[in-house]
Formats: C-alpha cells, sequence, structure tokens
C-alpha cells in the first residue's frame, strides 16, 4: 500500500510539474502577444513623414514575435497532451491506491467479525463451564438436603 501511495503522490507531483510548466508557457505568450501589439503600435503610428526603415524593422519584428508565438503555442499544445496523459496516470494510480485502501477496511472488518466470534465462543464456553458447575453444585446441595 505505501508503494501504491508513493506511486500516486510521484505522479501528483509530475503532474503539478507540467501545470506549472503549462502557466509558464501561458505567461511567455501573454508577453509575447504584448510585443506583438508594440510592433504594431509602432507599424501604424506616426503622421507626416514616415520612416521607412523603422516601418520595416517594426515589421520584422513583429514577424519574428509571430512567430515565437505560434512556437509557444505549439509548445502548450504538446504540454496539455503531456497534461492529460499525467493526469490519467494518476487517475489510476489513485484508483489502485483506494482498491487497495478498500481491500484493508474489508480485512479489518473481516479480522473483527473473527476475533469478535472467537470472543463469543470463549464466553459461551465459560459460561456453559459455570452452567454445568451451578449443576453439579445443584445436585451436591440436593443430595446433603436428602
Amino acid at each position: 500500500m505505501r508503494l501504491r501511495e508513493a506511486a500516486r503522490d510521484e505522479r501528483r507531483e509530475q503532474l503539478a510539474e507540467a501545470l506549472r510548466i503549462d502557466d509558464a508557457l501561458r505567461e511567455q505568450l501573454a508577453e509575447l502577444e504584448s510585443l506583438r501589439q508594440e510592433a504594431r503600435r509602432l507599424q501604424t503610428m506616426g503622421r507626416g513623414r514616415i520612416d521607412v526603415d523603422k516601418l520595416l524593422e517594426a515589421q520584422r519584428y513583429d514577424a519574428v514575435v509571430t512567430l515565437e508565438q505560434r512556437h509557444v503555442e505549439q509548445q502548450r499544445a504538446n504540454v496539455a497532451a503531456e497534461i492529460a496523459k499525467r493526469r490519467d496516470a494518476l487517475i489510476e494510480a489513485d484508483r489502485e491506491y483506494k482498491v487497495l485502501e478498500n481491500l484493508r477496511e474489508l480485512r479489518k472488518t473481516e479480522h473483527r467479525k473473527l476475533a469478535a466470534a472467537a470472543e463469543m465462543k470463549i464466553l459461551d464456553e465459560a459460561a456453559g463451564r459455570r452452567g454445568t458447575q451451578n449443576l453439579r453444585d445443584a445436585e451436591e446441595d440436593d443430595v446433603w438436603a436428602e
């Protein structure tokens, strides 16, 4: 049972690790989106004279950030699949632990019943001996009374 509990705890930790990675990727995506918005703002900003070099640089930067976003989104998709696998593994480990826990409880209950039955048998035997002894005593009293 300890092995099953340790396996369950290990699966729980593995799932938590995958969830932490997903959170970090989500934060990275939010950061990239902020950078992308800034690059787009730079592309649309300006009145009057247009600096073509800055415009091209902002477009390139937007393209790079967009590619990075796609890469991070793909990583998140991979992590999501891993999270599902780890969640299933945790569910299975938890199920195995509960099966053993239920079996242990059944055995405890069975042991208590057997112990109670043995105790009753001893008490019944003791009561039977006393009854027999009391009967003998009563017979002796009858003999002496005659």
